[in-house]
């Protein structure tokens, strides 16, 4: 196993460079002054190029080629050297320079990106945003061709290992055909009913952050290996046992930050609950966004939307705003959270409505790529498609297509994880009440203690050692559908057995 061994070592160094620039893009959105970016920029880059040159070492590929035909390792030494091959493979496809470039880019369109969203100011952006796309293309081409897939495909290999545009089709089909018509009857519903009464502000950013982390804690946060911050875009990020996640906050309102910890504090706790033994192996990493995602809507949307969790939350912020009233008892606070309304920001959707801001997003993004669609025809394409979509009309691009991060930092291939991990949440949520009836009585508790010990067994400590399908039949005995997801919505939302 000498060659295995020797290729071990080597994912390790990997593993630490890449936790330093996981520590360095955690400071450049919470704490670097913005005098910083260019010289920010140029470290990620040079880290970025670091890890680059070792992985695609002509050793590491005669390494693989020797430790492949090893007989002598067990299923997770296996699993991690399909991993490592498939490491190998997306970074020997992509020169050195086009690395470096592609991440001074994003780096720099990310810090641009600040600026125009916060003056809704797409030209400022356009140009910045027209050369990470130009990259990211050359980049979905190189991989593309060494992968034996089309652009698009190998983009979203890198976020999402195994996933491909044939798979996604089919289930976003299945939501676009139904959930127009079930908006709109969920709609009817509330609408025949008292409107939800509103929790009367302010509410204290000191106040929310105590609040947050009290949630963090009962949801199993560790806080030995982590913190909470703020930043302008909600994120979970850091290192390998310093897991670093944020929030936003808005002292106008009680429900966005609370659900935006609770949202970050799912991924975090897969991160907390990888494989220890293989932390720093890639078989050890989370299997792929589509099931990262699901951990935090699980979290976030299964159960922390609950009339359970409800319940034990109500007099948690009665207690902490001095709240008095009806606004604050359970039944209402669940009534607030489980709003169904159209609206422009994706990070505040409800989850009927979500999934079409994704559906707009992989369609745009999936053009972009292609080059079916310009990066200045962006804004009136992401109009349109709101008004399709949504029937909203976008005010003004900070509303619209500048509204989040992701295309500006170079991640095309991202979007859709969103909306199929919160397919396979409702799917694991299902498998875990139903094997363990307790979870939901628990929530009203605030226990999670049997929610997460099921996650960890069934999906944190499984790592990479399963594909994203193969896991969730292990857990939940049938891969990824939609069956579950309109299901949980029905029963929520229109009272469906």
């Amino acid at each position: 196993m000498q060659a295995y061994t020797t290729l071990a070592a080597t994912f390790a160094r990997l593993g630490a460079l890449e936790d330093a620039s996981g520590i360095l893009g955690w400071d450049t959105q919470t704490q670097m002054p913005d005098g910083a970016s260019e010289a920010r920029g140029e470290q990620l880059a040079v880290l970025k190029v670091l890890a680059h040159e070792i992985l695609t070492d002509p050793r590491t590929g005669e390494r693989l080629a020797a430790a492949e035909a090893e007989g002598e390792l067990g299923e997770w030494e296996r699993a991690n050297l399909q991993e490592m091959r498939r490491a190998y493979a997306h970074a020997a496809a992509v020169p050195g320079d086009l690395v470096a470039a592609a991440s001074k880019a994003a780096t720099r369109c990310e810090m641009v990106w600040r600026d125009a969203r916060r003056d809704s100011d797409f030209a400022r952006l356009r140009p910045h945003l027209e050369e990470v796309l130009r990259l990211q293309r050359l980049v979905g081409e190189a991989k593309g061709t060494a992968l034996g897939l089309d652009s698009y495909d190998a983009l979203l290999d890198g976020y999402d290992p195994g996933m491909r545009r044939a798979r996604i089709d089919p289930l976003f089909a299945e939501l676009r055909a139904v959930l127009p018509d079930l908006v709109v009857a969920v709609r009817e519903r509330q609408a025949a009913e008292a409107p939800p009464l509103p929790l009367p502000g302010p509410f204290p950013v000191g106040i929310q952050r105590e609040i947050g982390l009290r949630l963090m804690r009962a949801v199993g946060f560790d806080f030995e290996r982590g913190r909470l911050d703020v930043s302008l875009h909600p994120f979970c990020g850091g290192a390998t046992d310093d897991v670093r996640i944020t929030t936003r906050y808005d002292e106008a309102s009680a429900t966005g930050a609370l659900m935006g910890v609770l949202h970050e504090t799912g991924h975090a706790l897969y991160e907390q609950g990888r494989p220890a033994a293989w932390r720093h192996q890639p078989v050890g990493q989370a299997r792929g966004m589509s099931l990262h995602e699901s951990q935090s809507l699980l979290v976030e949307m299964q159960a922390c939307r609950s009339r359970e969790f409800c319940t034990f939350l109500a007099p948690v912020l009665r207690e902490a705003f001095g709240g008095e009233g009806p606004a604050w008892e359970a039944r209402n606070l669940h009534r607030l959270y489980t709003r169904v309304e159209p609206g422009f920001i994706r990070v505040d959707a409800d989850e009927v409505t979500y999934p079409a801001h994704i559906l707009l997003r992989y369609r745009l993004e999936t053009a972009m790529i292609a080059g079916d669609l310009a990066v200045a025809d962006l804004p009136g394409a992401f109009n349109e498609g709101m008004k399709e979509l949504l029937g909203l009309t976008v005010p003004d691009d900070r509303r619209g297509c500048l509204q989040d991060i992701h295309w500006p930092g170079g991640s095309f291939g991202y979007f859709p994880t969103y909306t199929l991990g919160a397919i396979a949440a409702a799917q694991l949520f299902a498998a875990a009440t139903s094997r363990h009836p307790g979870i939901r009585p628990a929530l009203a508790e605030g226990d999670f203690s049997q929610l997460r010990g099921w996650l960890r067994e069934n999906v944190h400590a499984r790592g990479s050692l399963l594909e994203t399908d193969d896991l969730l039949t292990a857990a939940t005995g049938r891969p990824l559908d939609t069956a579950d997801f309109l299901n949980h919505l029905r029963r929520r939302y229109l009272g469906e057995a």
